[in-house]
This record gives C-alpha cells, sequence and structure tokens, in this order.
C-alpha cells in the first residue's frame, strides 16, 4: 500500500446539531479526511492512474493543472509518491495558504491575474497554452472523464457514490433521500450523482451553488444566470465545466457567503468539523432540501475540504478577529487582566 490506497472510504456521520428537528437526518461524508484534506485527492488518483493505464505518463512525466488549490494538492501528493513532475496555474484571487501547501508538497506555482476563460491568462487557458508547447500532460480535471469515475466508481476503486450507498445502508436506510453538493468541475455532483440515479430514481440529486455563481441558473432553467463576486473558493462558475452533466440533477439552490460562512463557524463548533467555505455552502443548501420533507430517506452532502487552506483569508481573517476579542486572560489570583 501506498499513499494512493489511503484516498477515499472516508467517513459517512451525522450532523445531530445543525441538523436538528428537521424532517429527515442529514450526513455528511467527510471527504476533507483524506490525506490531502479534501474531496479532489479521488480526483487526483483517477486522472493520475487513467494516463498511466494509457501511456500518458511515465517515469519523469510532468503534468500540469489548472487547480483552485485542492486538486494541485491531491496531484502533488501522487506526483511525488510516483516521481512526476508537477506544475500548478493558479488564480491569484485563491488563498496563498494553498500556493504554500503545494510549494510545501513539491509542486511548481505559477500565479496568474483572474480572468474569464476567453482571457490569455486564464488559469485553465494558460495551463493549456503551456502543456501543448511544452508536450507536457494536462490533466484538465474539468473535462478529464477520468474525474467522473473517480466519484461513479472503477474497476479497481469504489467511487464516492457507492460508498454512500453503502454507508446509508449500514446506518439502516434503504437508500439516500437526497444528495446535495456543490460543484467545481462537476466530478463530485455528476459522478456520485449518476450512480444514485442509477441505484433509484427517486433519490433526488441537487446542486449546491455559490451566490455570484450562474450554474443554479443553468440547472434550474437551461440559462446560465449573470455572473457575479463571491469569496468561496473552488466552486461556481460564469461557464459550464465539460464534467457537470445536468442530466442526472433534479434541481439546484443559491447559497450566499454570509450563509455559508456562518454555517462553518457553526459546523465547527457546534459538529467537529474543521471545514471550508464550499462546505458552509453544500450543508446549507442540504438543510434546505431536508426541510421541505417528502424524501425517501436522508439528505447525504460532503465536507469537501478542510479550514487551514484558507486561514489567510479576509472571512477567516474576521472570524479569528472576533474569537480573539472575547478571550479573558486573567492572573494566577483569577483576576482579569
Amino acid at each position: 500500500m501506498d499513499v494512493i490506497d489511503a484516498i477515499g472510504n472516508t467517513p459517512l456521520i451525522e450532523l445531530k446539531r445543525v441538523a436538528a428537528g428537521l424532517p429527515v437526518k442529514v450526513f455528511i461524508k467527510c471527504e476533507h479526511q483524506n490525506p490531502g484534506g479534501s474531496v479532489k485527492d479521488r480526483t487526483a488518483r483517477a486522472i493520475v492512474l487513467d494516463a498511466e493505464e494509457r501511456g500518458l505518463l511515465k517515469p519523469g512525466s510532468t503534468m500540469i493543472e489548472g487547480t483552485a488549490g485542492n486538486t494541485g494538492v491531491g496531484l502533488a501528493l501522487l506526483a511525488g509518491a510516483r516521481g512526476y513532475r508537477l506544475i500548478c496555474v493558479l488564480p491569484e484571487k485563491m488563498a496563498i495558504d494553498k500556493r504554500i501547501a503545494l510549494r510545501q508538497l513539491g509542486s511548481e506555482v505559477i500565479i496568474t491575474p483572474n480572468g474569464p476563460l476567453t482571457a490569455p491568462h486564464n488559469f485553465r487557458t494558460l495551463a493549456a497554452r503551456l502543456a501543448e508547447e511544452n508536450g507536457w500532460f494536462l490533466t484538465n480535471q474539468f473535462f478529464n472523464p477520468a474525474n467522473l469515475g473517480a466519484h461513479y466508481g472503477t474497476a479497481k476503486y469504489k467511487g464516492t457514490g457507492e460508498e454512500i450507498l453503502e454507508q446509508v445502508a449500514q446506518a439502516g436506510y434503504e437508500q439516500p433521500g437526497a444528495f446535495v453538493c456543490s460543484s467545481g468541475t462537476g466530478g463530485t455532483i455528476s459522478g456520485a450523482g449518476r450512480r444514485m440515479k442509477e441505484k433509484s430514481p427517486s433519490i433526488k440529486v441537487v446542486l449546491a451553488d455559490p451566490q455570484g455563481s450562474s450554474i443554479e441558473s443553468w440547472v434550474n432553467t437551461g440559462v446560465l444566470g449573470p455572473d457575479g463576486p463571491s469569496m468561496i473558493e473552488g466552486i461556481g462558475s460564469g461557464s459550464i465545466p465539460g464534467n457537470l452533466q445536468r442530466q442526472w440533477l433534479d434541481g439546484a439552490e443559491t447559497v450566499s457567503d454570509a450563509e455559508a460562512f456562518a454555517m462553518v463557524e457553526r459546523l465547527v463548533k457546534e459538529e467537529g468539523l474543521t471545514v471550508g467555505g464550499s462546505t458552509g455552502v453544500n450543508v446549507v443548501a442540504a438543510l434546505r432540501v431536508a426541510a421541505r420533507g417528502g424524501l425517501a430517506g436522508p439528505v447525504v452532502t460532503v465536507a469537501a475540504d478542510q479550514w487551514d487552506r484558507y486561514k489567510s483569508t479576509v472571512w477567516m481573517k474576521a472570524w479569528m478577529d472576533r474569537e480573539a476579542a472575547t478571550v479573558t486572560v486573567q492572573d494566577k489570583e483569577g483576576n482579569k487582566l
């Protein structure tokens, strides 16, 4: 065994406090407990193994990926363990914590200005151009079908969807009532959602979308909505990634930054889950779906990544400042200082 075999098989736990009093229970798949700290470890494993099997990666090969950070971390773990060079292209808006993690894991990092896909400096566009110019392997998480396979399942590894079905059954339910998940590349919600729909078409698959993203409108109406700002990293988009497959989705919910960050604080304090902003989006949307009732089982969502990737961000610093202001310092006699 090596690090590649430590990915997946993450716990499924009940949210007992934040979901108290709802018509159905809410469970969360703890993908933040993967070796690289996020659900994207599964994507990295699937892409690397698929490329090796197809002869696209050989000892000493160079991989390049346009990433918000988490897929890059997963790829860096495997690149180091399997002897590949990795270059990650990140948009400048991403947390510096992710840049540091990538460098510590041995990845080369290119920071590029934020911009739409049509801009030559867009992180995905730049990664594709550099791959073509230099003969490097473009991992291409947004369109690589191996990403979907990571969550649907492969001949060697169970996917996220299969694990959820098994764990829900172990908890005493015939099936989930709904699966609620955000989309960065579309791999998790489409791959796991397809697997669940094949088990039972009555399982609802609902996209959780951050404010400013166009995808909620596309899922619900077929037309992209307006694109706007959000402080949530790694999910939502103004365009549709190739791995997001609308035929497996039943609807979508938009979640504001304020709702998401407030939920992150609750998850830390009330559930003991140290997670990032996208998990806040997932849980807020999951609670809405659960509150409506009428489901054939519990709602399942995903803890996408760890909070330590965001310690430098504006919202995390504001939270830390608020908590620091409540700390009481006493001398040894118990007098407040």
